[in-house]
């Protein structure tokens, strides 16, 4: 690889040394060791403002401490859309429930259910008799299965699109898994007369809310038990949370590229094509139609936020972090945050560990960059999450 030619010199909050282009509102980060050979290329870094330090030579590139969102406050439960057997309801066709207890037992320490059973809104008894989807898989109809004149699919699509646009404040929703009203997807459609599945489809009721909020965290009950999913799925629940907060008020350029700085390494850890496209298009932030701009933002944000992070995504972004702490920390203690990545991209161990490591050594040498706290708690402790990872 080619040297490049540097005729700027920056540092970050934490004295780190860097070499740096400028393009547009980025900064192109290429980190040096102490003998000036080329370690790697660090991936764009967004910068809203500048700030002027006394050194001679130096600036520092940080977010202004007013630019920078505040985490969601403690105590604060987010609001999110589930069916209503998944929280014991007795609501289902037979009269029961499917009570989701890491649902009932977990989530709900940080959730504020807003629960919905289409079938039973829609006037239908319980116990009933039980309905599926049939006919064609684009758009299919909703029949009880025993007699398949009895059509229901007028009465739920009307309720569901009337209850999708309700669903704007939602930060998140959990259906039941196999619903033909409620699952996301793989519910089995049937032909009329009867035979094998002629595909699947989601369910008329869950469709409904995709298609009107595409960018909301949906989950069936049933791929939560994926220790993978489960934590990305919450993830960006409180990344989209995060997101909404700050569209309640007016958005501006600065505060858009404050939200891209804060989310940066969570993104990375992802998505890096994401994160690649995010970069070009945050350039011309200052010019641009700021409302165009942001949908365009969120909807690739989310969309990289959803792709299945890796162990060498993960590493990745954990030795970015750690090349933060270069110059605070003894040879001693680099060793061993070198060592337990490396463990953790290798699979001996869980996230966790190397997270816990990084969160000691910041809280002896506190940092006010956004990013590495966002990614480093991304969401509560007590949601056990990384430790499956």
């Amino acid at each position: 690889m080619a040297r490049e030619r540097h005729t700027l010199r920056y540092s970050t909050d934490l004295g780190d040394a860097v070499r740096t282009r400028h393009c547009g509102h980025f900064e192109y980060n290429l980190e040096t060791s102490s003998k000036g050979s080329l370690f790697r290329i660090v991936a764009p870094l967004c910068i809203a403002r500048l700030r002027r330090v006394h050194t001679p030579g130096c600036l520092v590139s940080a977010m202004s401490p007013s630019a920078i969102q505040p985490p969601i406050e403690p105590g604060t439960k987010i609001p999110i859309g589930i069916s209503s057997c998944l929280l014991g309801h007795e609501v289902r066709y037979d009269g029961g429930h499917k009570r989701n207890h890491y649902v009932t037992d977990v989530l709900a320490r940080h959730f504020e259910f807003v629960m919905r059973c289409p079938e039973v809104d829609i006037g239908l008894g319980t116990p009933r008799p039980s309905i599926q989807l049939s006919q064609n898989v684009q758009s299919p109809r909703l029949v009880e299965v025993t007699n398949k004149s009895v059509d229901y699919t007028d009465q739920m699509l009307a309720y569901a699109n009337a209850q999708a646009t309700q669903c704007g404040s939602l930060s998140g929703y959990i259906f039941k898994r196999g619903s033909p009203s409620c699952a996301i997807e793989r519910v089995r459609v049937y032909p009329r007369d009867g035979g094998a599945p002629l595909g699947v489809s989601p369910g008329l009721f869950a469709r409904a809310v995709l298609e009107a909020w595409p960018l909301l965290p949906c989950e069936d009950e049933g791929r939560l038990n994926d220790p993978g999913l489960r934590e990305n799925f919450v993830l960006r629940v409180f990344a989209y949370r995060r997101w909404q907060e700050l569209v309640t008020n007016p958005l501006s350029a600065p505060a858009l590229l404050a939200f891209h700085t804060q989310h940066k390494f969570l993104l990375l850890a992802q998505s890096e094509s994401h994160y690649r496209i995010i970069g070009p298009l945050l350039a011309n932030a200052g010019k641009a139609d700021l409302n165009d701009l942001a949908s365009r933002y969120i909807s690739a944000f989310m969309s990289g936020l959803r792709e299945p992070s890796t162990r060498a995504s993960h590493a990745n972004v954990l030795q970015h972090i750690a090349g933060f702490l270069k110059t605070h920390v003894d040879p001693a203690d680099k060793a061993e945050l070198a060592s337990t990545i490396y463990e953790y991209q290798s699979g001996h161990i869980p996230l966790v560990v190397p997270v816990r490591l990084l969160r000691h050594h910041f809280r002896k040498h506190p940092t006010p960059y956004a990013a590495i706290h966002a990614y480093l708690s991304p969401y509560p402790d007590d949601l056990g999450l990384r430790n499956g990872l």
